[in-house]
């Protein structure tokens, strides 16, 4: 079981964030996982623990589409943000457009974090998808 500080889900889908919670609890122990409805929210959460100087998580689960802003939007405002440590984002959607995977492409590229592209349903939370990889230098 791999301990993590903070998990934000991101994600509209009730059914979703209730499968990634249920999925977590058996390879993570982690005693703050926050829930969002919508980018706007976890970006606001995320600029006020920052300024905070409270814990940033090391995980989120962001859903691309949404209402108010969307997982592509919170990813352009999180990656100007100033987070020195990196963050594992695993992007979740039920999209099965090509453009959506090349959008994907695109930001891994030109984000510092490390970004998995995952469809939805989700049936299984991987090591990886947690950050618990070792990744020779």
């Amino acid at each position: 079981m791999k301990k993590v500080s903070c998990i934000f889900i991101v994600d509209d889908d009730p059914i979703s964030v209730f499968g990634i919670k249920k999925m977590l609890k058996s390879v993570a122990i982690c005693n703050d996982i926050q829930i969002f409805q919508n980018g706007h929210e976890a970006y606001e959460a995320m600029k006020d623990r920052q300024a905070k100087g409270k814990v940033i998580p090391e995980v989120i689960f962001l859903d691309i589409n949404m209402p108010i802003m969307d997982g592509w939007d919170f990813l352009d405002k999180f990656i100007s943000m100033d987070i020195k440590r990196h963050i594992v984002i695993n992007l979740i959607t039920s999209s099965i457009d090509p453009l959506d995977y090349e959008k994907w492409r695109n930001f891994k590229d030109k984000c510092p974090h490390l970004l998995n592209f995952k469809n939805k349903p989700i049936f299984k939370i991987e090591a990886n998808d947690l950050g618990c990889m070792d990744i020779a230098s």
